[in-house]
């Protein structure tokens, strides 16, 4: 008879009673500055009128999406930081919408990082014809496909964990993901990793490779141009993106190799909130640097810092 529980154990964060408070504060800095950096790049983004360009709106994709995945997470690992591991407690609704947050994170990364590549592309290989493509209509479709496509897959995916039976209780995980969901029941699991292998290589794939082509064409562009300053500056901005999808690709594939080395299950783990917690941190940074105006307001709000701390 199956033990049906709605009340599952999460293993969490596995951190030893001495290092629980530098943990938390790590952690808790990290996300801080998680949610300023990305969700202070989106209110700059939004009001300077100057920065109204396609290839800046479309990054407000990917800083949402980076505030949302880190609070997915992050507050859920500090709060059991301090619990101890029998404790860690987790109803089987809230595991199953954090699973589908953090795939939809996930997902939601590569989606919105095909369609930025995709202004470059339009914005280097067609400038003349730039404008009239991009338009103001056209970024909303683009935004709201890269997040519609990644809504379905999720759906699919955790839907298909959701409707199994449960025989277990217990999430070996520092948070819970498609994989802790189905391997709670004791039915065959065989469509669920089907289907989470062709999410996979679609996902991936389609990414991998539209980036690629992207680039090949870009590089190709620019070789052929004789305009060093029109090349400068294409290689600034396609650098800036190029950099943000390898740190999420890398991140992401460490976890995917993990998986086949049963032995480095601790290893996994942690590169999964990794995968949570470097990209998000390390986007806003890259573009932010990479955005004159912005640079220009870090500036003079050091500078009001200055002439404040010496009165």
């Amino acid at each position: 008879m199956e033990n049906q529980t709605d009340i599952l154990q999460l293993e969490g964060l596995k951190v030893t009673p001495q290092s629980s408070i530098p943990a938390f504060i790590l952690l808790l800095l990290i996300y801080v500055f998680i949610m300023v950096s990305n969700l202070g790049l989106v209110v700059l983004i939004t009001m300077e009128t100057s920065l109204h360009q396609p290839m800046y709106l479309l990054f407000c994709n990917m800083s949402v999406n980076d505030a949302f995945g880190a609070s997915t997470i992050i507050p859920r690992l500090l709060s059991d930081v301090f619990t101890p591991s029998s404790e860690r407690h987790i109803s089987y609704i809230d595991c199953a919408v954090q699973a589908f947050c953090a795939h939809f994170h996930a997902s939601a990364t590569h989606t919105v990082l095909m369609i930025m590549a995709f202004d470059r592309y339009v914005a280097i290989c067609n400038p003349l014809r730039y404008a009239a493509i991009m338009t103001n209509s056209m970024v909303v479709k683009l935004s709201v496909s890269a997040w519609a496509v990644a809504l379905i897959m999720v759906l699919i995916l955790v839907g298909l964990s959701v409707r199994l039976s449960r025989c277990r209780w217990i999430i070996f995980n520092p948070f819970c993901d498609n994989a802790s969901l189905f391997k709670l029941s004791c039915e065959s699991v065989l469509i669920n990793q089907v289907y989470g292998l062709g999410y996979t290589v679609v996902l991936l794939g389609s990414s991998l490779g539209s980036v690629t082509l992207t680039y090949l064409k870009i590089a190709a562009v620019c070789l052929s141009s004789k305009n060093k300053v029109l090349n400068g500056r294409a290689l600034q901005t396609c650098a800036t993106h190029l950099a943000v999808y390898i740190i999420m690709f890398v991140s992401g594939s460490i976890i995917i190799i993990l998986h086949r080395f049963p032995d480095l299950s601790d290893e996994r783990k942690l590169a999964s909130i990794m995968f949570h917690v470097v990209p998000p941190a390390m986007n806003a940074v890259i573009y932010g640097l990479q955005i004159k105006a912005v640079r220009e307001k870090l500036v003079i709000i050091l500078i009001n810092v200055r002439k404040q701390s010496k009165y």
